[in-house]
């Protein structure tokens, strides 16, 4: 037992020892280090010269405890020692959380029953919510969203781990994150975006670089980011395939190529989980290691009229070109075939999406969490793929009393018990539940189990899902040091050399679209015209409303510091006019057409302009829910209209180019999807495309500081009849926009100051691999 002196371990043995808040480190002769801390109650054993953290604390070094063991073995060891109800909460996820917590809404938590402006309590403390999951359902796995700051969140951690460290085996808090690099700060969808980090493009961003050397060194920057924020776990990247235009997560993939996507998806995880030789454990994992969680298995991208998964009325994905092993592709030969010493990623979370029509084994609809075919016969049969599986969030909660209410997600089993839906996951070869901070319906799926297959083929069970989370939290170092020294996260995080190659790859991601007469670059300190924008009221992600504006779209400071700014068009020497690509209130789903006698269901538009479906299908490839929408068989729009709600984008490309005369005008357009451009193109002499990267990188091209390079990762469509036409899971079959200087908007298009780029990159990544 360790019962001496720190000081005389430092002078006797040569060990390193230094005081973090209350957490102390123990640097081995090895050099394996231990971070503890001295409010947990845990003992330091040594045994044969060496210093181990006695985590459940019984005087012995233990297997588990034991860091000369292989990963394989110390799981196996905690798996066997722990309760079914200590597993079940290792089997969840927790729902989002903020740091601190927010007062009210989305998010919201209390500290002491107060919320935390009334309560006393510092912003890095454990809320009340929190104290609950970790301590009474076991749970160690917590997705952080927003944060007050990076320190706020280095803290929030080592009270995390520092409470479990002294609870039952001392198993250790794996934080996990969305993407929160991304350059699209004011993005909802990734809450934690933005603040005191480094920002890169992302998804469509990202993929109109096609260069993977950048996504690998984003991820080899973002894993040290994480891992000084506390983070362990990436929910990324998203490998789904850009194949159905109208899909608003589009937005979030590389590509609709599928060897792109699987190129750029392979650089991401390897970035991540790669930890350099001094920090290595084994087998390319250690304390610079961030587990990748790869998106969304089978691959989410082919959804039924671009509707999504979020929603009832995006609950199929469908297949008319019968290609589902292009989507499999970024996966099995991308994900499952690293080059590095990880092997392969992590983690899985299968979407949402019922993949129609695809199980020809128990010819079953159901959603992909719930799908025995998709999880067990095809990843881990097929594939051999043993890491975890974990759900999307609230796959095993009700849906909401409406087809376009954001609720709980259990498509295809809308008739199971919240117990029942556990258990039908659990069967199809679920390890973790993504959502959910509670044990109890978990701990419910387990005695189903022993009821249909008795209590040994359960325990087993129960174990092979420990297993294999444990080995996530073990490969990383957490269990030898889940602390973090806050001179190191205010030193890593957010520092100008990782802000500046973020900067970079945002403005490698630019496309060049149009450039009539060489229009472009626009000399800086010439005088410049820049309309104001009408946007109207938006709904966000999480219902969140945005009062309607009339503004400037960008920030006139930072304009300024390139271009003399007029408001008097007659005074400019040209007009840049920000705009965004076209946004469809609807979603696909009208209640005022359901309430009118209609199915609900309406187009998602690309143009600006009013489009009538007039070449959509006559039947839905898939229909039907048997809880909220039962009468509707056929989800078709076709003859239905839509119109954009930012049409005053159109309206306002149309008057600049009226009042600036023969003046230029460029259109810089950030986009989230494929748009058509042929509603205002011919008016202009340029248009610049950004898929969410910051105004200083669009001015910077613009202004020649930089020459743009970034290539067309989807194609652009040359009419919303194309869009009906395509098949959602087929990539690049869609007729592409041909401009009046004859240039075609296909993928892997873009221009620079010469002309059309042709390199290595377009030779290596064409239409058709």
């Amino acid at each position: 037992m360790y019962n001496r002196s720190l000081l005389s371990l430092c002078l006797i043995l040569g060990v390193q020892l230094c005081l973090a808040q209350e957490v102390k480190i123990l640097t081995n002769s090895n050099g394996m280090t231990l971070g503890y801390s001295q409010s947990s109650g845990i003992k330091i054993l040594e045994v044969d010269g060496e210093f181990f953290k006695d985590l459940n604390r019984n005087g012995k070094l233990d297997p588990y405890e034991d860091w000369r063991n292989s990963v394989a073995e110390r799981a196996k060891d905690l798996a066997s020692r722990m309760s079914v109800e200590q597993i079940a909460g290792l089997m969840l996820y927790s729902d989002h959380q903020s740091i601190p917590a927010r007062p009210y809404g989305f998010g919201a938590g209390t500290y002491n029953g107060k919320p935390i402006s009334e309560s006393g309590m510092k912003a890095s403390d454990i809320s009340d919510q929190q104290l609950k999951f970790l301590k009474e359902d076991h749970l160690r796995h917590i997705l952080i969203t927003s944060v007050q700051s990076p320190e706020v969140s280095a803290k929030w951690n080592n009270n995390v781990q520092a409470l479990v460290e002294g609870i039952g085996f001392g198993i250790p808090v794996n934080n996990s994150s969305d993407p929160r690099n991304t350059a699209n700060v004011t993005s909802e969808f990734n809450a934690g975006a933005g603040g005191q980090i480094s920002l890169w493009p992302d998804g469509l961003a990202m993929g109109a670089t096609f260069d993977p050397d950048i996504v690998k060194q984003f991820g080899n920057i973002a894993s040290q980011e994480y891992r000084a924020l506390g983070i362990t776990t990436a929910l990324s990247p998203q490998v789904d395939l850009g194949t159905e235009p109208r899909w608003y997560r589009t937005t979030y993939v590389f590509s609709e190529s599928p060897e792109l996507v699987k190129d750029m998806g392979k650089a991401y995880i390897e970035g991540f989980q790669t930890s350099s030789e001094a920090s290595v454990i084994s087998n390319g994992w250690g304390f610079e290691s961030v587990n990748a969680m790869v998106k969304h298995w089978p691959g989410g991208g082919p959804e039924e009229g671009g509707r999504d998964g979020h929603w009832a009325n995006g609950k199929f994905a469908v297949y008319p070109g019968n290609n589902i092993q292009d989507h499999l592709k970024p996966f099995t030969e991308g994900a499952f075939k690293l080059e590095g010493g990880t092997g392969k990623a992590s983690a899985i979370m299968p979407y949402y999406t019922i993949s129609y029509d695809i199980d020809d084994v128990y010819n079953e609809n159901v959603g992909n969490g719930f799908s025995k075919y998709l999880i067990s016969d095809l990843l881990r049969d097929t594939y051999g793929y043993d890491g975890v599986v974990c759900t999307d969030w609230g796959i095993t909660d009700d849906e909401g009393p409406m087809p376009d209410t954001f609720a709980g997600k259990p498509w295809g089993v809308e008739g199971l018990s919240v117990e029942e839906r556990h258990y039908k996951a659990i069967k199809a070869g679920v390890d973790q539940f993504g959502g959910n901070n509670d044990k109890a319906p978990v701990l419910a799926a387990y005695r189903m189990g022993v009821k249909e297959f008795g209590e040994d083929y359960m325990r087993k069970r129960f174990e092979r899902s420990a297993v294999r989370l444990l080995k996530n939290i073990l490969r990383v170092g957490l269990f030898e040091n889940p602390y973090v020294q806050l001179t190191q996260t205010k030193t890593i995080v957010g520092s100008p050399e990782f802000m500046k190659q973020g900067y970079d790859a945002q403005l490698k991601s630019i496309v060049l679209h149009k450039n009539k007469n060489q229009i472009l670059p626009r000399k800086e300190k010439s005088t410049v015209y820049i309309p104001k924008i009408y946007t109207p009221l938006e709904t966000g992600w999480f219902g969140n409303a945005t009062p309607a504006s009339f503004e400037y779209p960008v920030d006139t400071s930072l304009v300024k510091k390139y271009y003399n700014l007029t408001d008097d068009a007659r005074k400019a020497d040209f007009a840049i006019v920000f705009v965004r690509s076209p946004q469809t209130k609807e979603a696909g789903y009208s209640r005022e057409d359901r309430k009118q006698g209609g199915n609900g269901y309406v187009p998602i538009s690309l143009q600006y302009e009013t489009y009538t479906a007039t070449n959509a299908r006559e039947q839905s490839i898939a229909a039907g829910d048997p809880v909220i929408d039962p009468e509707v068989k056929n989800r078709s729009y076709k003859g239905k209209t839509s119109t954009a709600s930012n049409i005053m984008d159109l309206r306002t490309i149309q008057d600049t180019r009226m009042i600036m005369g023969d003046k230029p005008v460029i259109v810089s357009v950030t986009a989230d999807k494929p748009m058509i451009f042929s509603e205002f193109e011919k008016q202009v002499e340029g248009i610049v495309l950004n898929f969410g990267v910051s105004t200083q990188a669009v001015l910077d091209i613009i202004s020649g500081k930089n020459e743009p390079s970034g290539l067309l990762p989807v194609q652009m469509p040359a009419s919303m009849k194309t869009v009906e036409e395509q098949k959602e899971d087929v990539p690049y079959d869609m007729i592409p926009y041909k401009d009046s200087a004859g240039n075609i908007y296909d993928f892997g298009y873009g221009l620079n100051w010469s002309g059309k780029i042709e390199d290595g990159r377009t030779n290596k990544y064409v239409k058709g691999n």
